[in-house]
């Protein structure tokens, strides 16, 4: 469904006055198209188009958080886990380009008393990688068998659309046809009617914003597998179009 927010302005042009060009024997006489009718009413219409496309890329975050006593051992076991993970993404078929680091981080962990200076008891490694999964039904899987081979942290998905052009193509159609639509009523309540069109802005568009997660990772196997739903995106294009009444 479409939705439209509209602004409408009538505002009556007056006729433009001739203006003479001096010209030379040498000089050639030329004309320039006024940017505004000569004669005729203006209408202002604002309005947004829509459509929707199911996304077929997702984008997920899965890494692995270490904790030891020391700094070195933090990092070596964080390193071992996350050489499993990645292997287990190569053996997916997931492809080296869909693959980048996302976070690498090590930290000391305090505890606090009163009256007392913080005491490190500890290190934390986290290492993380953005997955870019181009076969939406089939990441869930994958994220379990990531779980299985160490990562304890996955954060996502931020689902999208990987070729949105066409769709905004299609919003845009929509959002002059509802304009149209607009410019026909206001026209016809005023006892006129749409001569043209004389200008189309195009105001915006959103080719499918990230959805907020839709599952929750386990950090240990389960019975089922993780479900991920690609469900709906919405691709609009607000424009404003202004159009000249007679």
């Amino acid at each position: 469904m479409t939705r439209l927010t509209m602004i409408a302005t009538l505002a009556a042009v007056p006729l433009a006055a001739a203006i003479p060009a001096a010209v030379s024997a040498q000089a050639q006489a030329s004309t320039v198209e006024p940017m505004v009718p000569a004669t005729g009413t203006v209408l202002d219409v604002s309005a947004e188009g829509r459509t929707t496309r199911v996304p077929d890329v997702a984008t997920i975050r899965a890494g692995v958080v270490s904790q030891a006593t020391t700094a070195a051992a933090a990092l070596a076991d964080n390193a071992q886990r996350m050489n499993r993970v990645l292997a287990a993404l190569k053996k997916a078929g997931v492809a080296p380009r869909d693959i980048a680091t996302a976070t690498v981080g090590l930290a000391p962990q305090y505890r606090y008393a009163d009256n007392q200076p913080p005491a490190v008891t500890g290190y934390q490694a986290t290492n993380s990688v953005s997955i870019r999964f181009r076969d939406v039904a089939k990441s869930g899987a994958i994220l379990d068998a990531l779980v299985a081979e160490g990562a304890n942290q996955i954060d996502g998905p931020n689902l999208s659309i990987d070729q949105p052009d066409a769709a905004l193509d299609e919003a845009r159609a929509d959002a002059v046809k509802r304009a149209r639509a607009r410019a026909e009523i206001y026209a016809r309540s005023a006892g006129m009617r749409v001569s043209r069109i004389v200008s189309i802005t195009e105001n915006g568009e959103n080719a499918g914003n990230p959805n907020p997660p839709v599952f929750m990772a386990r950090a240990a196997m389960a019975k089922d597998s993780t479900q991920i739903v690609a469900g709906e995106k919405d691709v609009t294009v607000s424009v404003s179009v202004r159009f000249l009444l007679n």
